[in-house]
């Protein structure tokens, strides 16, 4: 374990692991019009138990709207946002090289789209300005089986890149637990119970496929995540109270 996880998981909290995976073999899966609101919260909603949800993004826009040059054109347009991105809110570039956010969507569609050849390439970020959050929410709704009285979070995040790509494995320091929906692409992400659970539970796997939703607590359960091949992978989330 590296020093980065050492010293995360020195900081945490236990997990209590007989509701966060104990008899859990594999990441649930269930069909969105299986899932109503109550027993999302009976079950899933602070237990720690990750889900997918398969097609839980019916009627969202951004299925059809959302690439590359949609956020390119919107950022590049809005300065202020490009700049809070930089300032204020938290860009990840991964193995990239990329710097910042605007170093990104300052590259060349050639480069953008691997037509030059280049590596590939995988980013993300927080979506902090007051300005773009009502623009990009209105691509997308919260997802339906959320409890009508849950509260989400202001700050939404993004993530996009190719192939080959993904984050390393690591724990996240947020206030809540999040879903994170896939709107283009294919990507798995593996996840490892905290080390008092490994004796209840087991590592999992769960692959996102266009239009579903995973639900995880990332302060939890350690995760990293890969790009499979094909279209662009474009992935956002938030989290829930």
């Amino acid at each position: 374990m590296d020093m980065g996880l050492v010293a995360t998981e020195i900081s945490r909290p236990p997990s209590h692991c007989p509701s966060l995976c104990a008899d859990m073999e594999q990441v649930p899966v269930l069909a969105s019009d299986q899932l109503s609101p109550q027993e999302f919260l009976r079950t899933f909603a602070y237990t720690g138990r990750p889900l997918l949800v398969r097609g839980a993004t019916s009627g969202w826009k951004a299925l059809t709207d959302f690439n590359f040059t949609f956020f390119q054109l919107m950022y590049l347009n809005h300065s202020e946002a490009l700049r809070k991105t930089v300032q204020e809110c938290q860009f990840f570039s991964y193995s990239s090289g990329f710097t910042s956010l605007a170093d990104v969507f300052n590259m060349t569609e050639e480069r953008a789209t691997l037509k030059d050849g280049g590596p590939s390439w995988y980013v993300g970020w927080s979506s902090c300005s007051d300005e773009l959050t009502p623009i990009l929410r209105s691509y997308y709704q919260r997802p339906a089986f959320l409890p009508a009285n849950s509260e989400s979070s202001t700050l939404d995040w993004v993530f996009m890149g190719w192939a080959g790509q993904g984050s390393h494995i690591h724990l996240d320091k947020v206030q809540r637990p999040s879903w994170q929906a896939q709107i283009s692409g294919m990507k798995t992400w593996d996840l490892l119970p905290p080390p008092e659970c490994e004796e209840v539970c087991h590592p999992l796997q769960a692959t996102l496929q266009k239009g579903d939703i995973l639900i995880v607590d990332t302060n939890q359960w350690y995760h990293s995540t890969y790009i499979h091949p094909g279209e662009i992978c474009i992935s956002i989330g938030s989290e829930y109270d």
